[in-house]
């Protein structure tokens, strides 16, 4: 008889894997999202903002459709913390995630630097010309509630929408930006903003990128309480990383 896959999450037997999941998802996040300013360095601007901002996008939507039901594919101290204020997911599991995440930004950025040398501050995300670091974090304070409220709401009850929510979550962060990279680069993930700046030493306005997120996410938490009510057993399972696992994965 098989233990059903919905117990798995408490086995902290599988912990490592969820773990190593956030990582490598992180590390991809990262690559692609400080890699595309590192590129454009050394390639002497044959990046286009707009393919630096549509490139994370599309990571995120491919990270969660290849491995999304081992971790949840949070990728986010943000969400991940969301997540635990939404109580679709434990604090005591909160430390290990977001170490896993904050390493995979650290590896990314490691990465960029060994191959490419400390070229374009490794991606660091910094205010544009002439913005304040207040309006920074306002800005990054705005963009997180809403990339939140778009992962708790496609992961939520009756507006579950199943693996298709990788397409609204990349859709938001394209068009979060399409619009506000050339005002705060458009984090909303401390890891993302962390990793460059520990490995590449630019701490520009550093701290605009952890309090702008975090505030947003829990920010999000509010508006979810307000349109939906108490968190429902389908957002624990998407939160967790069990929500859309095959017959075939829950007995294995």
């Amino acid at each position: 008889m098989h233990t059903p896959w919905t117990l798995d999450f408490q086995d902290l037997s599988f912990e490592w894997r969820r773990l190593f999941s956030e990582t490598l998802g992180t590390f991809f996040l990262v690559l692609v999202a400080a890699g595309g300013a590192v590129v454009n360095a050394r390639s002497r601007g044959q990046v286009p903002l707009d393919a630096r901002v549509v490139a994370p996008g599309l990571m995120v939507m491919a990270i969660i459709y290849f491995m999304g039901t081992i971790s949840g594919a949070h990728l986010n101290p943000a969400v991940t913390v969301a997540f635990a204020l939404r109580r679709n997911f434990p604090w005591r599991r909160v430390p290990g995630y977001v170490a896993a995440q904050l390493a995979g930004g650290l590896l990314a950025a490691g990465f960029l630097r060994a191959t490419f040398g400390n070229v374009g501050h490794l991606g660091a995300t910094e205010p544009g010309a002439g913005i304040s670091a207040a309006t920074t974090t306002l800005i990054e304070i705005v963009l997180t509630a809403g990339l939140v409220s778009v992962i708790l709401g496609t992961a939520s009850g009756a507006r579950n929408i199943g693996g298709n929510a990788a397409l609204a979550v990349a859709g938001y962060i394209i068009l979060a930006g399409l619009w506000a990279a050339p005002i705060s680069g458009a984090s909303m993930n401390p890891a993302r903003s962390l990793g460059p700046a520990i490995i590449g030493g630019h701490w520009h306005d550093w701290w605009a990128y952890l309090i702008g997120p975090i505030a947003g996410g829990i920010i999000a938490v509010g508006f979810a309480w307000i349109l939906r009510g108490p968190p429902s057993k389908t957002a624990d399972e998407a939160a967790q990383g069990t929500a859309a696992d095959t017959p075939t994965e829950r007995n294995s």
